[in-house]
């Protein structure tokens, strides 16, 4: 079978979308870095309906900061690749075409220095999940100890980390007298454009106190909110792709037909008009952000740790389980939602029935293990946020604690009958030491509590929270993840 490809285009099925512009006459207006499945499925396919408008300066250009994979996927396809829509009622496709090239930054750092420099680049925009800030999740500040920003301080222009990238090349725009660009964080953090800007100006600071006044002063950092539940690849998924475009695409990407995306609207170099593929812009992005880290990303974390341990594989698999489709909604109801701010006009009970459903979605081979990923940045955000606001309201939290909980059993490595757990986390090797041969709740909550980079300072030392969380992890435990679903969706 022939592979996805320019000269392919013509000959694809009337039914499956591709574009419909001269590629050879787009120009590269943004540096994403962080060539992921998520970035794809998002800010490329509403950067592919810019260019499909007739603006043609807004093109991609890609930026793998560790493995060569998409590169080497994407290369031999022209930079092509199919975007697959799966719901309910069907599957829809379309090759996407805003991607023109594709680079790997270990490879050739300077390549990549030498783009985000260049005249035409206006927006540098990031998907490098929350280890990729190297910062102190629980602090928001920049972790100056952390390997690669010690690196990047030493050796300014071989940089390692997204935020070595970025002070670099707007350091050499300064000296050549360019505008900065825009730095557009679309990762789940919250207030990212604020986080990246502490981060990088610090790290600015620290290399030159007159470039980190300059990055403070002139640099535009707005704040997004990025909503799409985009599960890894699979060969399942390469199959269904190549039998519905007649050609073979090693690296499309699977996504649900939900798409979100609200942007503050601060570009002062000129933005595109994301507009025309869905974008809203927004003056405060902030309670749109958290509602959605708290009431979706806490959700499927808390889900992801209990699924996987009660022995789902995706998604849809727990939620057809007895209980957790009654625990997930009350806990957004009771819980997460007196937390949230005021949002007029927006129907909340809505949107926390529309989740369901999205997570009900049998389409989507959404893996538990996946969403499981990096959960010591992740719960800060997702999950203790929400815990500390209910702590000041003197209010109940115990759903909320048992997501806490069945990542601590999940962190240890081991599932309930001793099987192995691949745990994928930057503390992932202090997490096991941290609790070998630590058997009662109380023992864990202890050794747990000795992460500050995970529960601050305040969370640890706080004796309701930790009565609560040892209850909640005594129950798992005691009687397993499934039964303490099924109870805690009785409740």
């Amino acid at each position: 079978m022939n592979r996805l490809s320019e000269t392919a285009l013509a000959n694809l099925p009337s039914s499956v979308q591709r574009p419909a512009y001269n590629r050879a006459d787009v120009k590269v207006g943004i540096v994403h870095l962080g060539l992921g499945a998520f970035h794809r499925a998002h800010q490329a396919v509403m950067t592919e309906a810019v260019l499909a408008s007739g603006d043609l300066s807004w093109g991609i250009a890609g930026v793998s900061l560790r493995s060569p994979d998409t590169r080497d996927a994407l290369g031999p396809q022209d930079g092509l690749y199919t975007v697959a829509v799966r719901g309910a009622e069907g599957d829809r496709f379309e090759v996407i075409g805003s991607i023109l090239q594709s680079l790997v930054a270990p490879e050739d750092p300077e390549a990549v220095l030498a783009l985000m420099a260049a005249p035409d680049t206006r927006i540098v925009s990031l998907t490098v999940t929350e280890k990729g800030y190297c910062h102190k999740p629980a602090t928001g500040e920049l972790d100056e100890a952390h390997p690669g920003i010690v690196h990047d301080l030493a050796e300014p222009e071989k940089p390692q980390t997204a935020i070595g990238f970025l002070v670099e090349a707007l350091d050499r725009r300064r000296r050549a007298g360019l505008a900065p660009f825009t730095v557009l964080s679309c990762d789940n953090l919250p207030s990212n454009g604020r986080t990246v800007a502490k981060v990088v100006t610090r790290f600015a600071e620290l290399r030159d106190t007159e470039l980190g006044a300059w990055v403070r002063a002139d640099v535009a950092f707005p704040c997004t909110m990025v909503d799409r539940i985009v599960p890894a690849t699979t060969d399942a998924d390469r199959a269904l792709v190549a039998e519905a475009l007649g050609v073979e695409d090693s690296w499309p990407v699977m996504a649900e037909p939900f798409t979100q995306w609200v942007v503050e609207d601060h570009f002062p170099q000129g933005r595109p008009q994301w507009e025309l593929g869905g974008a809203t812009f927004a003056e405060e992005v902030e309670p749109f952000e958290l509602m959605k880290l708290r009431l979706l990303n806490g959700s499927h974390s808390t889900l992801a740790y209990l699924g996987y341990l009660s022995g789902h594989e995706t998604v849809a698999d727990a939620m057809a389980a007895p209980g957790f489709a009654e625990l997930l909604e009350a806990m957004m109801r009771e819980e997460v939602t007196p937390t949230l701010p005021s949002l007029p006009g927006f129907d909340l009970a809505a949107y926390r029935a529309a989740l369901l459903e999205r997570f009900r979605n049998p389409a989507l081979r959404h893996r538990t293990w996946q969403i499981a990923m990096d959960g010591s940045q992740k719960l800060p955000q997702r999950l203790l946020g929400t815990i500390r606001d209910r702590l000041k309201a003197g209010a109940g939290f115990e759903r909320l604690a048992l997501g806490v909980a069945a990542w601590m059993v999940y962190a240890t490595g081991h599932d309930e009958d001793g099987r192995p757990i691949d745990v994928r986390d930057p503390l992932a090797a202090r997490f096991a030491e941290a609790t070998r041969d630590k058997r009662t709740a109380e023992s864990l909550v202890e050794a747990y509590f000795q992460f500050p980079e995970v529960f601050g300072t305040d969370l640890s030392h706080d004796p309701h929270f930790r009565e609560v969380v040892t209850r909640e992890l005594a129950g798992l435990l005691g009687i397993g993840a499934a039964r303490t679903v099924f109870e805690a969706g009785a409740r």
